[in-house]
């Protein structure tokens, strides 16, 4: 394999910044987009794993290709996400680091319009940006691209996946016909042909791997619980049992996000959040704290953590399985980078094994079930944590050596083994009296599928099967604190539908927000119905979950 140096594509001071860095070797995908895109002027759509390093495949060549003499935007790279807006920056500032006549910046939503439009004041070269802050300065004549000759557009199915067409399709008409455009993803969604389609010609197809396949150093296991309301202690376990976690846990919803981490916060675990609610500025906070390991595990949306590029994660966690494929290949694309390995786990129920198997064959990767850890086997896993932190204590004989003496003083009545039994109870004593009791929370029965008959309110085998997509699911703000349990919400969807019997997929009762799923026909009934009413004297909203 050849290395940077000995292709011979790049200038002094970009060889310079790629030693600085580190790189030696490219990527898979690097071997082969940069020499194409250095012999050929063809759209490309290169596919390949999350953390592969797909923005130095774009970023290198189109750094070395830049005029400095110019000062208009001569590329432009579009993504769905501030955070990845950002990271790809900080790549393209990294790779420029010794280029000093380049002028990179970086739009996107969320952060001060006008400080952005002085930025573009002067000289500009590569613009990297979301597509409704690029309209934005488009529309209002602050930004223009009559002379860019390159267009990236990174993971652009799912700019289309989160409603950006429109903004897409406006940004590329103001583009010149005569261009070079680079499509880049890490799988083949159900949108990749659309874009193709619409904003690139004849283009190349550049695959590394297999389409749509998750990285082969990455675990794929999973645990089967049968109580979703045990779901979180399963987290917790997991946790556990892995006391050097440095990890991010995936939830559908920001609610339940905000939720997870302030549960496990409370618990005494090192946590944050990361949802669409947050400003930019406490975006940045997080993922800056994050980033410096300040804290072990960031519970996360999936479109708040598009595009987050963090080193070293051991773990993904799916506390609720993604809709589609493309999505789980997003998420456990955290962890498993530049080729270090890294686990990703799903907690499913019995019902959603199908779902589970179905990503196996999308995904090309078996998912191995791994048992939910017991108290003692948690408590026997930190025990030999902390017999290893104390291994790899420094101690700085200088100052404890004065110190020595008062010490061993105090505890001469305790001879070793006593000490170590003080030591250790001392240390986990909370965490072994939480599980010295703990229960078994593996899933031990056959996958149960139910239907809930709301005018007899009880729940029985299901006797009709309605598939998956005959269903809508519904959010409430109410949960289990607001003393709202399933018989409970049975209740609020009879007197929504004025107790027109309706088929109910499942149910999830959280502590400050609920969960369900009706058929598709009823979904406006329930709507307009529960509008209406409230739940012991107190009104509540419900929406649709995407």
């Amino acid at each position: 394999m050849k290395t940077f140096q000995e292709y011979n594509f790049f200038n002094k001071n970009i060889i310079q910044a790629i030693e600085d860095i580190g790189f030696k070797y490219p990527t898979p995908i690097q071997e082969k987009v940069i020499p194409f895109l250095f012999s050929s002027e063809r759209d490309i759509i290169a596919l390949a794993q999350t953390g592969t390093g797909k923005t130095a495949a774009f970023g290198l060549p189109i750094i070395q290709k830049i005029n400095f003499k110019f000062t208009f935007p001569q590329a432009l790279i579009l993504c769905p996400t501030r955070e990845l807006c950002i990271q790809i920056t900080r790549d393209l500032f990294r790779f420029a680091k010794f280029s000093l006549s380049i002028k990179i910046v970086s739009l996107y939503g969320g952060a001060n319009i006008n400080s952005q439009i002085k930025s573009l004041k002067n000289k500009t070269h590569i613009v990297v940006g979301t597509p409704g802050r690029i309209l934005d300065l488009i529309r209002r004549k602050k930004l223009y691209f009559d002379e860019t000759k390159y267009l990236v557009l990174d993971e652009a199915d799912e700019m289309l996946n989160m409603g950006f067409k429109d903004e897409l399709d406006s940004i590329v008409e103001k583009l010149p016909k005569k261009r070079q455009s680079l499509l880049f993803s890490a799988t083949m969604s159900k949108y990749m042909n659309v874009i193709a389609h619409k904003y690139l010609i004849n283009p190349v197809e550049i695959v590394t791997g297999k389409k749509n396949t998750g990285s082969d150093d990455i675990k794929h296991v999973y645990y089967m619980i049968e109580n979703f309301n045990k779901k979180y202690l399963v987290l917790k376990r997991i946790v556990d049992i892995n006391p050097d976690i440095y990890g991010i846990v995936f939830c559908s919803t920001k609610k339940e996000t905000k939720e997870i981490a302030e549960f496990l916060v409370k618990d005494g675990y090192q946590a944050d959040a990361l949802y669409g609610d947050l400003s930019q500025a406490q975006r940045e906070s997080v993922m800056n704290r994050f980033r410096n390991k300040n804290f072990q595990l960031l519970v996360a949306t999936d479109v708040a953590a598009r595009g987050l590029d963090v080193n070293n994660i051991t773990h993904v966690i799916n506390y609720n399985l993604p809709k589609e494929s493309e999505i789980y290949v997003h998420r456990s694309g955290r962890t498993g980078r530049a080729g270090k390995t890294g686990i990703s786990v799903c907690i499913i129920q019995t019902k959603e094994f199908r779902k589970l198997k179905e990503f196996e064959k999308k995904i090309g990767k078996n998912f191995e079930r791994v048992m939910v850890p017991t108290g003692d086997e948690i408590c026997q896993k930190q025990l030999f944590f902390f017999i290893e932190k104390i291994k790899k204590v420094v101690v700085d004989e200088k100052i404890i050596r004065k110190f020595v003496p008062e010490i061993q003083k105090n505890l001469e009545l305790f001879d070793k083994k006593e000490l170590i039994k003080r030591f250790y109870w001392m240390e986990y004593k909370n965490f072994i009296n939480f599980y010295k009791n703990s229960k078994d929370l593996n899933s031990t029965s056959q996958k149960k599928n139910y239907k809930i008959s709301y005018n007899k309110k009880r729940i029985f085998p299901k006797t009709k099967k309605l598939k998956k997509e005959f269903f809508s699911k519904l959010f409430l703000n109410i949960g289990s604190k607001d003393k709202l349990t399933k018989l409970g919400l049975i209740n609020l969807i009879n007197q929504a539908a004025n107790n027109l019997h309706i088929n109910i997929g499942h149910i999830e009762i959280l502590s400050n927000s609920s969960l369900f799923e009706v058929e598709k026909r009823y979904k406006n009934k329930i709507l307009i119905g529960m509008s209406k009413i409230n739940h012991l004297g107190k009104p509540f909203s419900i929406e649709i979950q995407n």
